[in-house]
């Protein structure tokens, strides 16, 4: 089978002035697309690689593949950026792995995504979104903190842009402990990413994430603990800590929680896998306070690179190896498009 490979490379060379450091956070390294086509020539396949954007488009009307792996963030700031990749492949009739169009925009739209897990039943922390204002803000921030009392939110509260992944625009100062702090760190987050920010209550309590792979029904591979090492009471897994995780974290999997809670938390995992239509793999994370696991975001298309990724982190926890996580998920969507 000729598979092509549609992912999203950090592009080389400086970022643009002015722009966050983590401008290009979600995409993808050479790393990934070799660790991932390995995989699939060991397993007899032919591999192409096809980029994202323009030179996808260009490559799959000159030679469309048997299947298109995606795993292809898009860029800009679209929160329909995830969703070009099978928007493409669905126009012209080609097979591709992942889920389709309106689950990966919706998953990318955290507030989007909210109602939905709230919608099914699932507890998500209290919370609102708040647009961006037009231009820049001169203010004095006097008209922030009522905001917080309208919503019903008490401090800490903790601030996350809208429509980004990999823990884009979530760092250590997003924990908000002081009235002072909440005006100029949701200006400053405006400012830096042109998008909503969406604003919630910050949960005390154990960081989890769940693998799931399959159809119909997914399989988990299993729970994943984010441990810190310091400060537990006030932990954010922010991109600092992602960064620097050997020194920050540990990762325990299968996660050390009574039974009880590690079943409620799969439910709703799959409760959240079902309800947004994701198909062949997802990683979705959670808060747990009081036995009872708080929604955050899920993940369908899951970072897949085989030294920084949390679900290769999780499934090597599980015992599995690289290449069998790869070949699960490949399996899942072959089966799933009648391949084989």
């Amino acid at each position: 089978m000729r598979i092509g490979i549609a992912c999203t490379l950090k592009p080389d060379g400086p970022l643009p002035t002015g722009a966050p450091d983590d401008l290009h956070e979600e995409f993808d390294s050479p790393v990934t697309v070799k660790g991932i086509g390995d995989v699939f020539r060991s397993l007899g396949h032919t591999v192409i690689e096809l980029g994202d954007g323009r030179s996808f488009i260009e490559a799959v009307l000159k030679s469309p593949p048997d299947l298109v792996f995606n795993f292809a963030e898009g860029v800009g700031v679209s929160r329909s950026r995830e969703s070009r990749v099978p928007a493409v492949c669905e126009m012209l009739g080609i097979p591709y792995s992942g889920s389709d169009p309106l689950a990966l925009a919706v998953a990318l739209d955290k507030d989007m995504t909210r109602r939905v897990a709230e919608s099914l039943g699932v507890t998500v922390p209290k919370g609102i979104t708040l647009a961006p204002i037009v231009g820049e803000y001169d203010g004095d921030f006097a008209e922030f903190p009522p905001i917080l009392e309208e919503a019903g939110l008490t401090l800490p509260v903790i601030a996350k842009p809208t429509c980004e992944g990999s823990s884009k625009g979530i760092r250590n100062r997003c924990l908000i402990k002081t009235l002072a702090e909440f005006g100029p760190t949701i200006v400053g987050l405006w400012k830096d990413y042109q998008q909503p920010v969406l604003v919630e209550e910050y949960i005390r309590g154990d960081e989890v994430t769940v693998g799931l792979v399959g159809n119909d029904p997914p399989q988990s591979i299993g729970i994943m603990q984010v441990i810190p090492r310091q400060s537990p009471a006030d932990f954010v897994y922010s991109l600092e800590v992602k960064r620097n995780w050997r020194e920050t974290v540990d990762y325990v999997a299968p996660a050390k929680l009574p039974p009880d809670v590690s079943r409620a938390i799969e439910a709703d995992a799959m409760a959240v896998y079902a309800g947004l239509g994701c198909r062949d793999v997802s990683r979705i994370d959670f808060r747990v306070r009081d036995g009872v696991p708080y929604f955050l975001e899920v993940n369908p298309l899951p970072g897949l690179n085989p030294e920084s990724s949390d679900l290769c982190y999780l499934a090597y926890r599980m015992g599995l190896t690289y290449p069998q996580l790869i070949g699960m998920i490949l399996d899942a969507a072959t089966a799933r498009c009648g391949l084989k």
